[in-house]
């Protein structure tokens, strides 16, 4: 009996991040992605009352970013209820106000990094436990190697953001990294797309409760130097982080697809 013949790889379907022939197009993706994204927060529980934003850069008008609206629930939030904010913090498109204290923290982050199209920061539980012990995530299981070498410390609490300085500094501590612990208050992470900011506060958060887990129940071995930086060199990029996400994308837009109205 013959065996079957394989499919050719180029005929299977593997999904990369689109490329979008205008800017209107980009900027509604965006605003898609950025919308679903906020969404998945909401379901995980990463909410904390007014606390937790996502921000995506306008593609068309570089130092405005697209945020969620304050106050409004992430498991309701649409597309069409997102809201456009200089870098200010003024809002120039929408209809509803944003939270000036996250805004500064994410404004500055952008300002700092061009090359940022999303910011992702919430008061998650996981990653606030482990910011208050104003230590970095040790490598210690495939996922957390992401990381290594690749997030920072802001060593340093003042109360509620509300100054750009405060956020200029934050921006300066996450340097070029994908991700800064914020020591007592949570994690920022950032991506070249919103899929891949929010991926990898997905995946630091669980970080996070693995490691506090595992120093709960005893001394975790780490991972060596040269396999933690090559297993970051393999799943470390944001294109990786990107594919990550996918899965979750087309849950949200399918289970929940007003969120696209």
């Amino acid at each position: 009996m013959q065996a079957p013949t394989p499919i050719p790889a180029e005929r299977l379907q593997f999904a990369m991040p689109p490329v979008h022939d205008s800017s209107a197009d980009e900027r509604r993706h965006r605003k898609e992605r950025l919308a679903g994204a906020l969404r998945i927060f909401g379901r995980l529980g990463y909410e904390d009352g007014v606390s937790g934003h996502i921000t995506a850069r306008d593609p068309e008008h570089e130092d405005c970013f697209w945020v969620n609206p304050f106050g409004m629930p992430f498991k309701h939030i649409t597309v069409g209820d997102l809201v456009l904010a200089n870098a200010e913090g003024q809002v120039v498109e929408g209809r509803h106000h944003v939270n000036q204290a996250a805004f500064t923290v994410h404004a500055q982050a952008h300002l700092a990094r061009p090359d940022v199209v999303a910011v992702a920061h919430c008061h998650s539980l996981h990653g606030r436990a482990l910011s208050t012990l104003g230590e970095l995530l040790d490598p210690i299981t495939q996922e957390s190697c992401a990381f290594y070498e690749s997030h920072a410390l802001y060593d340093g609490y003042t109360g509620v953001v509300v100054d750009s300085d405060e956020g200029r500094r934050i921006a300066t501590a996450l340097g070029d990294h994908k991700a800064v612990i914020l020591r007592n208050h949570g994690l920022l992470t950032v991506g070249d797309s919103v899929d891949a900011a929010a991926w990898w506060f997905l995946t630091m958060e669980r970080s996070c409760q693995v490691q506090l887990s595992a120093r709960a129940a005893g001394r975790p071995i780490l991972i060596g130097h040269k396999q933690a930086v090559a297993t970051r060199e393999q799943l470390g990029s944001d294109l990786v982080a990107w594919i990550n996400y996918q899965s979750l994308w087309q849950d949200i837009s399918r289970s929940e697809p007003d969120l696209l109205s």
